[in-house]
């Protein structure tokens, strides 16, 4: 990854170095930082007691991703001997997703290169290649596509997302059209972006679709952006932090159209993407178009379970158990990744979808020690929300939740130099931070927001701003997309139930 900046630690720390360590493996965005107990690094104290549930003898991964290789690896380094079941509906192990759109496109590793270390060793059987298509939990059974059942003791759900794609499948199937999620279609892309393309269409200006317009410009390939909110990342950093992307973008020649859709993509007599008609009536000759619309949780093959599942994804516990659709934990069956909807206590204990290399990793490792021990010995899963994105040269950097602020304020470095730190807030304390160019602060902030401190933070800093002044953030609340329809049915406390309606 570009950018020099590091930390550099004791190996074979003390134990008033302790806190330094566990500090700056939290602080990793990538969680590049492995504590190996076996290693000599201290890694986090386990529950007292520790041990395996002897009940637990059979457990089963749904997804075979970052999140469910993580959670396989922490079953078996905290002591489960049982069986173990991987079930991915590719083919391939698991990969570096982050890579597809970070390096693959630019040609810096392959696609066939970004597979995740330490899949040797697991002793696992791995079912790649295998959609779950059902779930019976009276007879905990998972259901596979090639009509085999897998049986489980408990469950761990950890099948992400999926990339939203172009709502007219004809226009959807030419070729030249892509969605950037999976490992084909980073190297479908990547073979035509190599071939220098006259121009390239990029639908969607949030952290996918700015990566790739990032890709398109280091390969000095047009590229036009059109979005149809304020600015880029609006959705995810608020418009008023989008503004300054949008200047970053079109610093480095992208032709960036914000407010505007696109009303169709037009295909050729070989049914290869030639032109793109826009809501403001203009059209571009295009001959790549790559669909950046956000994601959906892979949830589909849960309809009919019985747990709250939905296009919000699955609702749990801070101890990562899913809900039913009454509202009620369950015991054997955990979520873990993009896929899970779960409450933080900093955030008002809203349900929050994550989709963040760290949350993946940190939410595996809690759920999978919550599958194997007592209940008095388990784990809430409380880190503080971490992601990166590298685009046009810059580094930018975030912890906690932007979209929870309705405030965001410059507390160190320049917008005009694209280095700085904006600092979020709501209600008068501080709820996240993100960085220019400037992540070696983060931590600092991250402490901040960890204990609540007012907003705007006032304290003697390096390279302050001209102005502190908080403006609006400018985050826009989604019009209803997590609402779930549900009946309720019986009178008698005893046959109250709840029954999710699915398609309305």
């Amino acid at each position: 990854m570009p950018g020099a900046e590091a930390l550099l630690y004791n190996g074979d720390p003390d134990d008033r170095q302790r806190e330094k360590v566990l500090q700056a493996a939290a602080a990793c965005p990538v969680r590049a930082i492995v504590l190996d107990p076996d290693a000599g690094v201290p890694a986090p104290r386990p529950a007292a007691g520790g041990g395996t549930s002897s009940s637990v003898e059979r457990i089963v991964i749904v997804g075979a991703s970052l999140a469910g290789l993580r959670a396989a690896h922490t079953l078996r380094r905290e002591g489960f001997r049982g069986s173990l079941t991987l079930i991915g509906d590719e083919p391939y192990e698991p990969y570096d997703r982050v890579a597809l759109s970070k390096h693959v496109l630019t040609g810096w590793v392959s696609a066939e290169s970004t597979a995740l270390p330490g899949n040797d060793g697991l002793d696992a059987d791995w079912q790649l290649g295998q959609a779950a298509t059902g779930l019976d939990r009276l007879n905990k059974r998972v259901q596979l596509g090639d009509g085999h059942a897998v049986d489980f003791d408990r469950l761990l759900i950890a099948t992400g997302v999926r990339a939203r794609q172009w709502p007219r499948p004809a226009e959807a199937a030419l070729e030249g059209v892509f969605a950037i999620r999976r490992r084909d279609d980073a190297a479908g892309l990547r073979k035509l972006l190599a071939a220098h393309p006259r121009h390239v269409l990029v639908i969607g200006a949030g952290f996918i679709g700015s990566e790739v317009a990032s890709d398109c410009r280091e390969l000095d390939a047009p590229v036009t952006v059109v979005e149809r909110g304020p600015a880029p990342l609006a959705g995810a950093l608020g418009a008023a932090m989008g503004h300054v992307a949008a200047g970053l973008q079109r610093e480095h020649g992208v032709d960036l159209r914000c407010g505007v859709s696109v009303d169709a993509l037009e295909g050729d007599a070989e049914d290869r993407v030639c032109r793109t008609r826009l809501s403001d009536g203009s059209m571009l000759d295009v001959d790549v178009a790559v669909v950046a619309l956000g994601a959906e949780r892979d949830v589909g093959w849960l309809q009919g379970s019985g747990l709250a599942a939905g296009h919000w994804g699955i609702a749990c516990d801070a101890g990562c158990r899913a809900f039913d659709v009454n509202g009620v934990v369950t015991d054997d069956i955990f979520v873990a990744g993009d896929v899970a909807r779960f409450p933080h206590p900093l955030y008002g204990y809203q349900l929050l979808a994550l989709e963040h290399w760290g949350n993946a990793v940190d939410q595996a490792e809690i759920a999978a020690h919550n599958m194997i021990n007592p209940s008095a010995e388990r784990w809430a899963h409380l880190a503080l929300p971490v992601f990166w994105s590298t685009q046009f040269g810059i580094e930018i950097k975030s912890i906690g939740v932007p979209t929870f602020a309705d405030e965001v304020a410059l507390v160190q470095g320049s917008a005009h130099t694209r280095r700085f730190v904006a600092a979020y807030g709501r209600q008068g304390r501080i709820t996240a931070a993100v960085a220019f160019d400037h992540g070696m602060w983060l931590e600092f902030y991250g402490r901040l927001i960890e204990q609540a401190a007012p907003f705007p933070p006032e304290f003697p800093v390096v390279d302050p701003p001209s102005s502190r002044r908080p403006v609006p953030a400018e985050i826009h609340e989604q019009a209803l997309p997590q609402q779930a329809t549900v009946v309720l049915t019986g009178h008698d406390p005893s046959e109250r139930r709840a029954v999710l309606v699915h398609g309305r």
